[in-house]
């Protein structure tokens, strides 16, 4: 077997799956070439059939990106397999990952198939994506209660039929290492074909095992792709995280054995990428990400870490990503100084007009907080791009006056469909008061059902990111605002998740 580990990330299919999550075209580019900058062996772009708007994203991408295989997933029938090859059709490498269900309770419940047709549309489902592309991807959903019989006539097929990838999902998270790790063995000793091709594993992580699965899977079973989204993002309880998986081989290579082509230099700002562009924050003591990843509050383990880091260091912090890097800004700060950070952030702006716009924003920034981080800039970025993607709502002002024993109240000023209205209100607060200024004139009926508010770099000069989660007629969006002004940050949060609304573009349910 070979001792490389192929790193599939699915950040922008599967993790888009997360209630709120959905990416715009061009927030998946930047995520993309953030991918490639970490170096990610497989991007899976999206499931160009599901929509015109992911077809464009992955038809972008594949136009984008050169280091990395771009990859569009697609149900097993002829109209996925096409779509998603045209999408794909000037990629520089190109991946068809089709997949169909081969659980008994799938199989009766959802599909309403026997085993026997399932059985021949995997089998003609490569076949016909294999006459499209060279490199196929082939997953049974709900592998893992699947029954195993069954499974490996089906994995014999479609390996015979060209199949160059076998991927066993545990798609609800049902798994537990041991076990997952021998059935994955089991699958690759029982298939007669099984060394014509690279076996994958693709973990969710309902009962908190998908990174202890996922690396049964690729130890006990033999794996040697693992299937994972940067900051574990994914619908439920998340997918397998990317960081995790990839710290865990290099840092444990004495067990695994494995090599990695990951630049790991890159996680954390991917990391960063991806909460602020999402709204999706990372806990404080997440694993490589968290921002108390590397913190020791312990006299102990503080005396011991100043001694010798390796006393209570696995890893350096600088080495995932963590580091002082900023740009202290000023009147002297200068456009090409802020051009290049936007570069090493990942963040490529298609035109001169679009920098001069950002170095405006960054310039104005700079009157207001003595000190701009690489969060601060990202945040910039993002929220502008996100404003002029989606323009139906935009802020323009707020003033808000709130006193001990006295009712807060807020006047905003914002566009809608062009036109600026000023909205008034009394709340319990004075963001309570804002958000209610907003409704007084949208009237959107919808239901927020989270809250956030997370400070983007340290101190309290920080910019304030806030995520404001909306759920009406079944649609759940996330909208993200960032300012030094909770409040200002807060309205801005409100509005975009508003603007998302107004988008009406449907998704067609993928691979849990």
């Amino acid at each position: 077997m070979p001792d490389q580990l192929i790193i599939f990330d699915t950040t922008l299919r599967d993790g888009e799956q997360s209630p709120g999550a959905s990416m715009t075209k061009e927030e998946k580019l930047r995520i993309a070439r953030q991918l490639e900058r970490l170096k990610v062996d497989v991007i899976e772009a999206g499931f160009a059939a599901s929509s015109n708007g992911d077809f464009e994203a992955v038809q972008a991408i594949a136009q984008s990106i050169k280091d990395s295989t771009v990859c569009s997933l697609a149900r097993a029938n002829d109209r996925d397999i096409s779509r998603a090859a045209q999408a794909l059709a000037s990629a520089e490498r190109a991946r068809i990952h089709t997949f169909i269900a081969t659980s008994a309770l799938h199989m009766e419940k959802k599909l309403r198939m026997t085993p026997e047709q399932v059985l021949e549309q995997a089998r003609l489902s490569v076949r016909f994506a294999r006459n499209l592309c060279a490199d196929i991807e082939f997953s049974p959903e709900d592998g893992y209660r699947s029954d195993p019989d069954f499974l490996c006539r089906v994995l014999e097929a479609v390996i015979a039929e060209g199949a160059t990838t076998i991927n066993v999902p545990d798609t609800v998270g049902y798994a537990v290492p041991e076990l997952y790790g021998h059935f994955i063995r089991q699958l690759r000793e029982r298939v007669p074909n099984s060394d014509r091709a690279i076996w994958s594993v693709h973990c969710h992580n309902d009962l908190g095992m998908a990174v202890a699965n996922s690396l049964a899977g690729v130890k006990i079973g033999g794996a040697r792709q693992v299937e994972c989204t940067i900051n574990g993002l994914g619908e439920r309880a998340g997918n397998c995280a990317l960081e995790e998986v990839v710290m865990a081989v290099r840092t444990r290579r004495d067990y695994f054995g494995l090599d990695v082509n990951i630049d790991t230099r890159h996680i954390v700002p991917a990391s960063r990428m991806v909460s602020q562009t999402t709204g999706f924050v990372v806990q404080p003591n997440k694993a490589v990400v968290g921002a108390n990843a590397f913190a020791h509050a312990s006299g102990i383990h503080q005396d011991g870490v100043l001694k010798a880091r390796d006393t209570y260091e696995i890893m350096r912090a600088e080495d995932v990503g963590w580091s002082a890097n900023k740009i202290v800004l000023g009147k002297l700060s200068g456009r090409n100084a802020f051009k290049q950070r936007l570069q090493d952030l990942g963040v490529q702006l298609e035109s001169e007009s679009e920098v001069n716009a950002a170095f405006a924003r960054f310039k104005e920034l700079a009157d207001r907080k003595s000190e701009i981080f690489d969060e601060d800039i990202l945040a910039l970025v993002i929220a502008e791009d996100t404003a002029a993607h989606q323009e139906r709502f935009g802020f323009v002002s707020l003033s808000q006056h709130s006193e001990t024993g006295e009712r807060p109240h807020a006047s905003i000023v914002f566009t809608m469909d062009g036109k600026e209205v000023r909205g008034e209100s009394d709340g319990n607060g004075p963001v309570d008061a804002s958000l209610k200024a907003i409704e007084s004139h949208v009237r959107s009926g919808a239901e927020m059902v989270l809250y956030s508010v997370n400070a983007i770099s340290g101190s309290t000069e920080s910019q304030g990111e806030v995520t404001v989660r909306l759920q009406d007629a079944g649609r759940v969006v996330n909208g993200v605002g960032a300012d030094p002004d909770i409040v200002v940050a807060s309205a801005k949060a409100y509005l975009s998740a508003l603007n998302k609304l107004q988008s009406k573009a449907d998704r067609v349910a993928a691979q849990g």
